[in-house]
Order: C-alpha cells, then structure tokens, then sequence
C-alpha cells in the first residue's frame, strides 16, 4: 500500500489538505497528516491519522503578522513546538511513498530537506498581491528541485506567472477548499435559515479563530445597530450567523447582553432586529446568501467561489486586521468592498452599515452585479472540484 504524508501550516491549509488526503484514502492510499499550526481537527474530522501530540496557541498560527504576536509565540513556546514538528516530520517522512505540502516556504522547506518526492499546493501565495509573485529565499529553488514532481498554485494568474520564473510548469486545477461550501447538507437541529420568504438575506461571518471570533461578533452586531430602519425588518432582510461550535450559546449570550440584544432560542433580537445563530450551516447559509458579511480568511474565498458580493469589517486581529482586509482585496478582487475607519470606530461601523445598505441596494437594481461576481468568482478561485482533481495526479505520481 503506498504511503502519503500530508503537511499544511495553517487552518485553511489543514481543511484542503484533509479533503485531498480524504480523496486519496478512499482510492487506497494510506495518509498521515502532520499539521504545523493547531489541533488539525479538519483532518480528524476526515478520519485522517493526525501524527505526533498537537497543541494551539492564542496567536492560531498568525504571529507573524505583528510584533506583539511574535512576542507572545515564544512566551507560549510556539518557536519550540514547531522545531519539535519539524524533527517529528523529518522523521516520519522517511516511511512515505510521496510528501503533500499545502502551505508556503517553512512546509516546501521541511519537504526539500526530507528528501522524498513532494508535492506542492501553494495556497499561501498569488500573484494577485502584488503582480509578480516574490516567493521568499529559499522557496524557488526548492520548488525548482527534481524532488518536487508536481506544484499547483491558488489561481490562474499565479500558475502563469511561477511557470515563467521557475522555467516549469505549474498547474491550477481549482481550489479544494471551495468543495465544502457546495454541499450544502443542513446539520441536524437549530433554526432553518430558509424557513421564511426573504426578499434578500445577508450572512454573518465572525471567523474560527477564538477569543477573535467573538470580537468579531460583538463589532458585527455594532454594525447592524447602524442599518436604516427599513433593513431592520426581519421581513426585509433575513440575518443568518455561521458560527463554530467552539462559541457557545451561553458566551454569544454575555456578549450579546453587553450591547442590549436579548437571547430568544438560538436568535437575537434587539428592536426590530432578529440575528438567527447557526452551528454546522455553513454551506447551506452561505449559498442562500445574497450578501455576505466577513472578517474570515478562507471563508470568505470560498464566498468569493460561489459568486458571493462581500463586505469586509476590519478588526482587532490577530487574523482581520485592515492590512489582512486589505490584502485579502488584492487576492480575491473586486467581489470584496471594506469601508475606511480603524477598527471599532464610528467611522468603520457606520461606512460598513452604508456599504451593506448600497450593496442590497445594487443586488436589487443590477442584475449584472451577481454575473460580475461569479465571473470573478472563476478567475480568482476556479470551479469545483479541485480536490478530485488533485488527487487524481497524486495518485497517478504514486503508480509511476
């Protein structure tokens, strides 16, 4: 039986990582998964083995985006405990027939120096950033390596602009994390986004990452405080949150007290306004959505994907900064808009309150607004799929 080891860093690598590795165990194929940055629950969740004992951190992986983080990841430790997965996959490796990477330079690295045949999803980088990818020392010449038997990239863009700086081929087939949010299969229990006629349906989405995500809520219930009146009827337009099941009822619910909203079942009110909360929707919610509200990462890629028109909300981070924000708008185009303002302030709240008001606006008035959005959708983050079609390669790797 041939051996695949699987090595992502980060929770979206981990989610297109496991759906690959997924593909791979049904036709066969033994795969362990190695994930760099927290628990690796996407891959648990697949019935995927997770190697070695795994541990999150406050920062979820994004110190490196400020100086304080970097700071509290070697208060936690975070510098050993990778060094520590790094020498565990070093040594795992050595029992594997092909090594998949999903990630950026630390897991393509790690992968040259095991010295197996790799393969490489480089969903970390686009040219859409800057408009010639700069892939960090040393990544191109270990990308360049005969090691490296096949790399695909996030993006059309991408894949022509590494052919030309590597001198190989790389390929896009599509982006495996965009398969989740078409299956659309509603999880037992809670309230039935669809269960009312709705002229128009805006989606909550907080983020994963924990204590961020409620944060992101409570600036997101702030947000819609702001909607004219007329927005404000549940009748008008129907409010769905996609929430992980790591925030419970109970903490949505002291938050929530904090700004006037009162709990009643799984929804919150506060005058007119009617907050529906869902655990285990995300698919269903995110396509009956007319508009989307994020401070995600993949989350809203995958909006992107279905042809969704986003509005960001700058946070406090770690993760939904407004540099995140703003680099997330060069990956995924003009389908995303972010009002001005630090975060939490009345200039972001209410610019994000009127720019929700204007985009249900649009949705209602132009109907090439949603041709422009999935056409968008295609170029950015490709068709469904993705994760068949990568593990039909890899598999064909491993008959060689």
């Amino acid at each position: 039986m041939k051996r695949v080891l699987l090595l992502s860093n980060g929770h979206g690598e981990d989610l297109s990582g496991s759906l690959i590795g997924e593909r791979l165990q049904a036709s066969g194929v033994a795969v362990q998964a190695l994930p760099l940055v927290g628990q690796g629950a996407a891959y648990r969740q697949m019935g995927i083995e997770v190697l070695g004992c795994t541990r999150a951190f406050s920062t979820g992986g994004l110190g490196y985006t400020s100086l304080g983080g970097r700071l509290t990841e070697l208060f936690q430790g975070q510098l050993s405990y990778l060094l520590g997965r790094l020498l565990l996959f070093l040594r795992q490796s050595r029992q594997a027939d092909l090594v998949v990477v999903v990630g950026d330079v630390i897991p393509v690295l790690a992968a040259w120096w095991s010295r197996r045949p790799v393969v490489t999803y480089l969903v970390a980088y686009s040219s859409h950033y800057e408009g010639r990818l700069r892939l960090p020392w040393p990544c191109g010449g270990c990308l360049n390596s005969r090691r490296f038997r096949r790399l695909f990239s996030r993006d059309a863009f991408t894949a022509s602009d590494l052919t030309a700086q590597l001198g190989r081929e790389v390929h896009f087939i599509g982006n495996p994390f965009l398969d989740p949010a078409l299956a659309a299969g509603p999880a037992p229990g809670g309230p039935e986004p669809a269960s009312r006629p709705l002229a128009q349906s805006l989606c909550l989405l907080p983020g994963s990452r924990l204590p961020e995500a409620e944060r992101n809520l409570e600036l997101m219930l702030r947000v819609l405080e702001r909607l004219p009146a007329s927005l404000q009827q549940p009748a008008r337009l129907g409010l769905d949150a996609a929430l992980v099941k790591q925030i419970s009822l109970e903490q949505i619910a002291a938050l929530a007290a904090r700004r006037g909203w009162s709990l009643a079942g799984r929804s919150l009110r506060h005058g007119a306004l009617e907050l529906r909360l869902h655990w285990g929707r995300f698919p269903e919610l995110l396509q009956q959505a007319s508009l989307v509200l994020s401070m995600t990462g993949t989350a809203a890629e995958q909006a992107v994907g279905l042809g969704k028109p986003v509005t960001q909300l700058v946070g406090f981070g770690p993760q939904f900064t407004p540099a995140f924000a703003e680099a997330q708008r060069r990956l995924l185009g003009p389908s995303l808009v972010c009002s001005a303002g630090a975060p939490g302030t009345a200039l972001s709240l209410a610019g994000t309150a009127r720019l929700l008001e204007e985009q249900l606006e649009a949705l209602a008035t132009d109907s090439s607004l949603m041709d422009r959005c999935r056409a968008n959708g295609r170029e950015r983050i490709g068709g469904p799929g993705g994760s068949a079609r990568m593990a039909e390669q890899i598999l064909a790797l491993l008959d060689d």
